[in-house]
């Protein structure tokens, strides 16, 4: 599990190595403070939504899932897209209202970030990427912790990367969007050297 959790933050980091959610990625990463409030945004939910979907693919939409009522044949395999991105928007929906409630700072922060984080390709992909590779419930919640952890690793660093440029003398055809797309490839770099690391 340990072993899933770290291939899943760093060599296989969403943002980093596989390149999904690269928009929300890049426009939240101006401040620190933002990139931490989405990145834990990312991490609770990614930690509760690719469990959740992990149990309604096992238990409802894969086949042979209905055969305890008499329809082994059934597959409803097909709608897993459409009910995946159902529970990621209602899940983002329900940690909007908490926010709203009791971290107003913070949601007034993300601004219109935070419902991003439904159409973010990252989040579905956790989801996606758990079916293909027939993780166990338990492999499902290590995996999407460990994908919301990686993704918001990388926000966060790019936001400190980003502050502490923002003093420095760039030429003026790299600066602002420039630079960030030059700093996360070298981040890139960075993270594609953790796939080489054989853990004992």
């Amino acid at each position: 599990m340990i072993e899933l959790f770290l291939q899943a933050a760093f060599a296989e980091n969403l943002a980093l190595s596989l390149f999904l959610g690269m928009c929300t990625f890049l426009a939240v990463s101006n401040r620190v403070d933002t990139a931490l409030g989405l990145g834990a945004a990312v991490i609770v939910v990614q930690a509760l939504t690719v469990p959740v979907n992990n149990l309604i693919y096992t238990h409802l939409l894969d086949q042979g899932a209905w055969a305890w009522a008499g329809l082994p044949d059934l597959d409803l395999r097909f709608l897993k897209l459409i009910s995946f991105i159902g529970v990621i928007a209602a899940m983002v929906q329900i940690l909007e209202m908490l926010l709203e409630s009791y971290v107003p700072r913070l949601h007034r922060a993300l601004g219109i970030f935070l419902p991003l984080i439904t159409v973010n390709c990252a989040v579905l992909g956790g989801s996606l990427f758990m079916v293909e590779r027939n993780y166990t419930f338990g492999q499902s919640v290590v995996y999407g912790a460990g994908t919301g952890a990686g993704w918001a690793l990388a926000v966060i660093a790019l936001a400190a990367i980003r502050e502490r440029i923002r003093y420095a003398d760039i030429p003026g055809g790299l600066q602002g969007l420039g630079m960030s797309f030059i700093l996360a490839g070298l981040m890139s770099l960075g993270f594609a050297a953790f796939a080489g690391i054989a853990l004992p």
